[in-house]
C-alpha cells in the first residue's frame, strides 16, 4: 500500500469516529473498558452515543466507559441505563432521568445534576465530588462508598 492510500485510509478512519462538530466536547469510548467479552466495542458504544446526543434518549442502553465529559446532556433518558466506568465530569445532566440507571464507579466531578431524576440509581464508590444535586430525585438511590466531598443539594433521606 502506497503512503498516499495509507494516509487517506488513516483519514477516513478517523473520521468516522467524530461524532459533531460544533465545537462542543467529543463524546469517546473509555480505553480501559472492561476487557469482559461481552462488552460492546468501540463502535458500538459510539453508535449508541450518537443515539443519545441526536435523539436525547438512550434508555436501557449500554454505555460502560464511555467518555462524556462536559457533555451537554440537558433532559436526557437515561433511565435504567449502564453507565458503569463512565467518565461524566463536569457534564450538565439538569433534569436527566437517570432512574434505576447504574453509575457505579463513575466519574461526575462537578457535574450539573439540577432537578434530575436519580430515583432508585446505584452510585457505588462514584466520584461525585462538587457535584450540584439541588431538587434531584434520589428517593432509593444507592451511594454508598461514593466520594460526596463538597456536594450541593444533597439531602439524603435520614
Amino acid at each position: 500500500m502506497n503512503a498516499k492510500t495509507m494516509l487517506g485510509a488513516i483519514a477516513l478512519a478517523t473520521s468516522t469516529l467524530m461524532i459533531g462538530c460544533n465545537n462542543q466536547p467529543q463524546a469517546t469510548t473509555s480505553p480501559q473498558a472492561s476487557p469482559n467479552p461481552t462488552t460492546p466495542t468501540t463502535a458500538s458504544n459510539n453508535d449508541r452515543v450518537n443515539q443519545l446526543l441526536t435523539t436525547r434518549q438512550c434508555s436501557g442502553c449500554d454505555l460502560q466507559g464511555v467518555n462524556l465529559e462536559r457533555a451537554d446532556l440537558n433532559g436526557v433518558d437515561l433511565s435504567n441505563a449502564n453507565l458503569v466506568n463512565a467518565d461524566l465530569d463536569e457534564a450538565n445532566l439538569t433534569n436527566a432521568n437517570l432512574s434505576g440507571a447504574n453509575l457505579n464507579n463513575t466519574e461526575l466531578e462537578k457535574a450539573n445534576l439540577t432537578g434530575a431524576n436519580l430515583s432508585n440509581a446505584t452510585f457505588l464508590n462514584a466520584d461525585l465530588d462538587d457535584a450540584i444535586l439541588t431538587n434531584a430525585n434520589v428517593t432509593g438511590t444507592d451511594f454508598t462508598g461514593a466520594d460526596l466531598d463538597r456536594v450541593t443539594g444533597l439531602n439524603q433521606p435520614r
